[in-house]
């Protein structure tokens, strides 16, 4: 039965990317999927319920990594931990690349699922992200003249390859589906928190000046 249901959700990810949620019938997700329509009902209700299904299991797994990291803060510094958020978000991306493209395209749609999933998630996404930021500002790791403006560029660059592959393709070429590309972008963003978040002891020095 859970091979079934992941039929489906397989199926959905295939085609709500390529024709759309609106241009996507339940009869085309269970042809593909296999399975008959009443599959559908019984383990999502409708395609709906499937899509909700698969925005907020996305997000659960998203924000329970971001959780995890922002319970070591204790033990841990600010800049390991905002090293390992970027790492393990990164892999979680690249292990559910075509699910993460359609999760963030629809994202830009003004829906009341969508609306939703802002309130309880991706507030929670911006208060882990600003209290490691924070804490490393704090405890001078970190030089962030807006830990706000930090949070926005971190979480637009972990989405960038998944919301923008045209522009990645056709502008950088860089294929964003590939697992190596994935990898040296993760390199990318790394780079910038060296350069524009981390403190090295020399930089700290001038900025006491």
């Amino acid at each position: 039965m859970e091979k079934t249901k992941q039929r489906i959700i397989d199926a959905a990810i295939i085609l709500f990317n390529t024709k759309g949620y609106d241009g996507t019938s339940v009869r085309e997700l269970a042809k593909k999927a296999n399975v008959n329509v009443g599959h559908i009902s019984y383990y999502f209700n409708n395609k709906a319920g499937l899509q909700e299904h698969l925005l907020t299991s996305f997000f659960d797994q998203y924000i329970s990594i971001l959780e995890k990291v922002y319970k070591k803060m204790s033990t841990y510094n600010a800049r390991e931990c905002l090293l390992e958020c970027v790492e393990r978000t990164m892999q979680f991306h690249r292990e559910n690349r075509q699910l993460a493209r359609y999760v963030y395209r629809e994202l830009t749609f003004d829906t009341t699922l969508v609306r939703e999933i802002m309130s309880t998630y991706l507030t929670k996404e911006k208060y882990y992200f600003k209290a490691i930021l924070e804490k490393g500002h704090k405890t001078k790791e970190f030089y962030v003249p807006s830990v706000l403006m930090a949070v926005m560029q971190l979480k637009s660059m972990i989405s960038t390859p998944f919301l923008q592959t045209q522009y990645l393709s056709e502008v950088w070429h860089i294929m964003p589906y590939e697992t190596s590309a994935v990898d040296q972008y993760e390199k990318v963003i790394v780079q910038w928190l060296e350069q524009s978040v981390f403190v090295e002891k020399e930089q700290l020095e001038k900025i006491a000046l």
